[in-house]
């Protein structure tokens, strides 16, 4: 669906990223209001893998800052690609933190965030080309306490197959439709989206 939006309705990719990133904040704050959080700050963790997956969890992050969350972002590998450049370069203009790296200790991680995004691999990812640091970050994101909210679908996953040893997330965000990973899994029943709300609860 993505692909038909670029090439046969004119869609731009930084257009159709922003909307995506838009909704997934939306999608987040539904399900995690401010008012939910235990921790004192509204502190957020959102990882972006270098592709376009990545580029959504940097417009979601920006969104979020928007919205009064606090996210701090960490970027496991460098982009050659010039709309993540941008959209970095966005993050860092509104004083969104960045880390320089992951730390290894879980209880660290558990205790300075409510909420870690999951934005690093997306279903264009081959996934047996994967190597560090991303799957050290995934090897992370699976031992966490602290509920993690996947774009797409759940890194290490694969697009049309579930995997009992990936990461399992509270959230999951699907971008335009589930995905069939999400639909085995969950065994989706897709509904109409009510009013102007971009994004609906399934």
């Amino acid at each position: 669906m993505e692909m038909e939006l670029l090439r046969d309705y004119g869609f731009g990719r930084q257009q159709l990223t922003e909307i995506l990133g838009h909704a997934c904040a939306n999608a987040i704050a539904k399900a995690f209001p401010l008012s939910s959080l235990e921790k004192r700050q509204a502190t957020i963790l959102v990882i972006c893998g270098p592709d376009q997956n990545g580029c959504v969890g940097l417009a979601c992050a920006r969104h979020l800052h928007v919205f009064d969350y606090i996210p701090t972002v960490f970027c496991p590998k460098r982009s050659s690609d010039q709309l993540h450049q941008d959209l970095t370069v966005q993050c860092e203009r509104m004083d969104l933190p960045f880390l320089s790296y992951l730390p290894n200790e879980l209880q660290l991680l558990n205790e300075a965030y409510n909420l870690v995004v999951d934005a690093v691999l997306g279903p264009e990812t081959d996934l047996a080309s994967v190597g560090e640091p991303l799957t050290g970050v995934l090897q992370t994101l699976r031992g966490l306490k602290v509920p993690i909210a996947s774009l797409d679908i759940p890194s290490g996953w694969d697009a049309d197959e579930a995997r009992p040893e990936g990461i399992s997330p509270a959230l999951l965000v699907s971008l335009m439709i589930p995905k069939r990973c999400a639909q085995k899994k969950y065994e989706l029943n897709l509904p109409r989206f009510p009013g102007t709300d971009p994004v609906v609860e399934l």
